[in-house]
């Protein structure tokens, strides 16, 4: 890094440090350029500002390719977690998710020491407030850096990221720039009539990137998420509630950690419910609500909504249900999840003692909803960079998305195209056939997003392909080709592919006679006798047997890892729902190869709707397969605009 007075040359500037920056810079510093990862707080970075778990329902998902990519939050999380759990077990692979209680301070700590230590990386605690550009045709080696708060600003055509500004007056040049705001711009926290204008926790809030964004003629939107109260423990009672245990074998979210070294002694969670008494309160106080009241700008989160939202929402259930999670082994602070609100305190402490164990809880951090503006992400690339503003990248609660997986997943993204532009090498993007991170970045930029998104299992079209537990199989390649994944890696994934694709064809090629031994031990296992021979294979698919049972009758088989039974047993049992979906999945890879020149004037295709021709011309999409996700966009349209293309590449 070199210095002259108060300006300063980088590769990246990375604006934020949660679960989104960390991940970006890491990404950046990692493919050797040189980053300076700002924050308001060093002692923020990696902050759980609300929940202290990583993973979920689909979040877990996440987490996987992240790591398989080569991102860090699921090594740390294998490090810090207290409590882990294999969720929706009960239903088929798809949607098997794993979820891990943190220890937050731990957590955060260990993510602080990993960017320390990381070559090429520089943790600075200071605001920024200007973005720095230019215009692409204009700019030369001569040329000063304008900053957004100029009146010249060039508003019309293609501009170039040149560096930022700090509220102390330094200037950092670079060549790339990813927001990574998380709520902290123009953040205002709510409790009841009581408005204090900070980020979370109490922590400083950005107060002036917003208006230089603006400047820029960058679409901002205001959003608002919220959290539940924090209580000491050694208030609750908690033998009226349901303790809540992880999972005797816990399984690790990073395919690198040693599975044996996450089989720790685990702490409980507990679960207890809202009642009628409760629901009373609260519907007697929503004139104090902010939500209620009008106070609050922003749009809250749908699937995430608060403990107000849920009791005139939902009036016809009787209760709801609260977990009490550990915020972490060194603290007696619980959390109280399923339990969001902005109610003043007075009212909270009135309705959180109407639940049965809460009877006599004492709060340590008040619930509260928080408001913060953000980007709308139609103005992104599918890479996460900016249409009009090149080497400018924003990931996270930036782009108007909800969760710490949410957030390092984009982050990750930003921080590898910003990289591989700065290389000039191609950029990457991962597809909705490929990945949920792929469903996650595509549903950002080509849907209209009115309301904090968050990823769930539903959005993802092929999920029986994009499970948790092969994401190494899908992504390690990518992680390798870009940089972030070592040789080594990636040749025990091959070896570990070849091992599974070798074992699908032996078992499919071991048959099995209908001999008395046989019929006697499927009738021992619920099994339907034989009449005829069949193959292992075809046995396994049966859903009472299992690869683990069949090794009575299989005795040619070798010792393989638990990884590769696992995904050996999952190929066999669903290969024609599986083969059903990668046809799909053939389909879709067609139209999402048909690329849209990014210059297209739309006005030009005739036969298409002025609306079509309206939002295609807003969103700019870069191929046909995006172009038809668009809403207000029609099968006949993309029909039309095939036609189109055909002929303006032939005469080109």
């Amino acid at each position: 890094m070199s210095v002259t007075g108060l300006r300063e040359k980088v590769d990246v500037c990375i604006v934020g440090a949660g679960h989104a920056g960390c991940e970006a810079a890491l990404a950046c510093a990692r493919l050797g350029l040189e980053t300076v990862i700002f924050t308001v707080s060093v002692d923020s970075i990696a902050l759980m500002a609300c929940n202290p778990n990583i993973g979920g329902t689909s979040k877990g998902h996440l987490v996987r390719e992240i790591d398989a990519l080569g991102g860090e939050m699921g090594k740390n999380i294998d490090k810090t977690f207290i409590q882990s759990k294999m969720l929706n077990l009960s239903k088929g692979p798809a949607v098997h998710s794993l979820r891990a209680q943190a220890d937050k301070l731990e957590y955060s700590n260990l993510m602080r020491k990993v960017l320390e230590n990381q070559d090429n990386i520089t943790i600075k605690q200071a605001e920024v407030c200007e973005l720095l550009v230019e215009d692409v045709d204009n700019l030369s080696e001569s040329d000063e850096l304008v900053d957004s708060s100029s009146d010249n600003i060039v508003r019309e055509g293609k501009r170039k990221i040149v560096g930022i500004k700090t509220f102390t007056g330094t200037i950092y040049e670079c060549k790339a720039v990813i927001l990574c705001t998380g709520t902290y711009l123009n953040g205002r926290c709510l409790c009841g009539e009581s408005i204090t204008y900070t980020g979370p926790n109490g922590l400083q809030s950005a107060n002036h990137l917003t208006d230089s964004m603006k400047k820029l003629g960058i679409e901002m939107r205001r959003f608002k998420t919220g959290t539940p109260a924090r209580m000491d423990k050694r208030s609750l009672d908690f033998s009226k509630m349901e303790e809540q245990f992880g999972d005797k074998k816990v399984v690790p979210f990073s395919f690198s950690t040693n599975p044996e070294d996450v089989q720790i002694d685990q702490v409980s969670c507990w679960l207890t419910y809202t009642n009628k008494n409760t629901h009373e309160i609260i519907k007697g106080n929503l004139d104090r609500s902010p939500i209620y009241a009008g106070i609050i700008e922003g749009t809250g989160p749908r699937y995430c909504p608060s403990i107000e939202d849920k009791v005139v929402k939902f009036a016809d259930k009787e209760r709801h249900q609260v977990f009490i999670e550990p915020e972490g082994l060194y603290t007696n602070e619980v959390y109280v999840g399923g339990m969001s609100s902005s109610l003043p305190e007075d009212v909270q402490i009135a309705m959180y003692r109407t639940v049965p164990g809460l009877e006599n809880c004492k709060i340590v951090r008040n619930a509260y909803a928080i408001e913060y503006d953000c980007i709308n992400p139609r103005q992104l690339f599918p890479t996460l960079e900016f249409k009009n503003i090149s080497g400018l990248f924003s990931a996270g609660q930036s782009n108007g998305s909800s969760g710490y997986e949410e957030a390092a997943a984009q982050g990750l993204i930003a921080g590898i195209n910003a990289s591989l532009s700065i290389l000039n090498k191609e950029q990457l993007i991962i597809d909705r056939s490929e990945a949920y991170i792929g469903v996650l970045i595509d549903d950002l930029v080509t849907k209209d997003n009115l309301e904090p998104y968050r990823m769930m299992t539903s959005r993802a079209e092929y999920r029986l392909i994009l499970r948790q537990d092969n994401a190494d199989l899908r992504l390690r390649e990518k992680g390798y080709r870009v940089g972030l994944i070592s040789k080594e890696v990636y040749e025990a994934t091959l070896s570990k592919k070849e091992l599974i694709e070798k074992e699908v064809n032996r078992l499919k090629n071991t048959t099995v006679g209908a001999s008395k031994g046989i019929q006697e031990f499927l009738t021992e296992h619920g099994s339907s006798t034989l009449k005829t021979g069949t193959n292992m294979a075809e046995l396994l698919c049966r859903p009472e047997l299992s690869y683990e049972i069949l090794s009575v009758i299989d005795k040619g088989r070798e010792i393989l890892p638990v990884d590769v039974i696992e995904q050996v047993e999952i190929e066999i049992k669903y290969e024609g729902y599986i083969s059903r979906q990668l046809k799909q999945v053939e389909q879709f890879k067609k139209i999402e190869k048909k690329k849209i020149p990014l210059d297209l004037n739309y006005d030009d295709v005739r036969s298409l709707r002025l609306e079509a021709r309206q939002k295609l011309d807003s969103y700019r999409p870069v191929s046909i397969g995006q172009a038809s996700r668009i809403s207000g966009v029609s099968p006949a349209d993309i029909s039309v605009l095939l036609v189109y293309l055909e002929q303006y590449n032939k005469y080109k």
